[in-house]
């Protein structure tokens, strides 16, 4: 599965993804608040008609009458699946008692999945980290709060919300949580390679695991993992620089058919960077790569730089 992050998995990265073997794919959080609904940026977030898998929605919120709203309004435009951030360790996020910060109250936690349950017909699933702090780590009380409250399915970040992003992610918690429910449990955090895949649904024994940061200019994981899992590989597992152009040139097609020219040109920059940190002798043409704000004059620096990795490797 591919993890939701803010600004990354947008629909022609979900579909980049997919193609390698992504069997499902979480979009952008999206704030549950109706203000923000019809805003430009929230707009590209909601369901996508184009999806070529199911349709998830991420809602981020605290008020049980607002998200479950939310969700009606999600079921309507198209989306298949609900799920309720409850992992999101951002400052501005935890400032208005959202995301993990929802973990510190239980009974919050059960009034906002039972209204968003009882608001849709879609399954709704559940988001979350292993909890607040070292100290306060209550996962599996808060799964057996979801699994009561219908949840459909769980996906576990291993890592408090103090930890942010920091040290190492931990499995132990996510083998409790599963063991404490019944409802299938997806393990998130650190999951880098086929092999760490592999070995943490050893560790955990979850029904599978969510990819966040890992899949940054390297959607190819998603095939190593498939491959690891004998499941069938559905794109090459190792790229060599003709796949990796390839890719590049099918996640382009898609993002300015989904983006005006303008946006789509910033937006596409940083998932560029990410493509070509694999060759770092290229890192001095990317800077006026990284400032064009031309389409087309973009496409002419990405092949030049293509160009010079080819002539590099004869």
């Amino acid at each position: 599965m591919l993890a939701p992050m803010a600004g990354v998995t947008d629909w022609p990265f979900r579909e980049v993804c997919r193609s390698l073997g992504a069997g499902y794919a979480v979009g952008e959080m999206t704030a549950s608040k109706p203000e923000l609904r019809r805003t430009k940026k929230s707009a590209a977030r909601w369901p996508v008609h184009a999806e070529s898998g199911l349709r998830v929605v991420q809602l981020l919120g605290a008020d049980p009458d607002t998200l479950a709203d939310a969700a009606r309004f999600a079921q309507d435009v198209g989306a298949d699946v609900i799920d309720i951030n409850m992992g999101c360790p951002a400052k501005k996020v935890l400032q208005v008692a959202c995301g993990s910060a929802l973990m510190k109250d239980e009974a919050l936690v059960a009034r906002i999945l039972e209204a968003v349950v009882n608001a849709v017909s879609l399954p709704v699933t559940l988001k979350m980290r292993t909890g607040w702090d070292a100290e306060h780590k209550n996962a599996t009380r808060i799964a057996r709060i979801a699994e009561q409250a219908g949840i459909a399915l769980l996906t576990v970040h291993g890592r408090t919300r103090a930890d942010g992003f920091r040290g190492e992610a931990e499995y132990r918690t996510i083998a409790l949580v599963k063991s404490s429910v019944s409802i299938p449990v997806i393990a998130n955090g650190d999951i880098t390679s086929g092999v760490k895949a592999r070995t943490v649904m050893r560790e955990t024994a979850a029904d599978g695991v969510m990819i966040g940061r890992a899949a940054y200019g390297n959607p190819w994981i998603f095939s190593q993992v498939c491959a690891q899992l004998g499941m069938e590989a559905t794109g090459v597992v190792t790229p060599n620089v003709d796949e990796v152009q390839r890719v590049v040139d099918y996640h382009m097609a898609l993002h300015f058919d989904f983006y005006e020219e303008s946006l789509g040109v910033r937006l596409m920059r940083k998932h560029l960077r990410w493509y070509f940190s694999r060759w770092p002798e290229v890192e001095p043409m990317l800077l006026d790569l990284l400032t064009q704000t031309d389409s087309l004059k973009q496409r002419t620096r990405i092949e030049a730089i293509f160009d010079a990795i080819r002539n590099a490797q004869k």
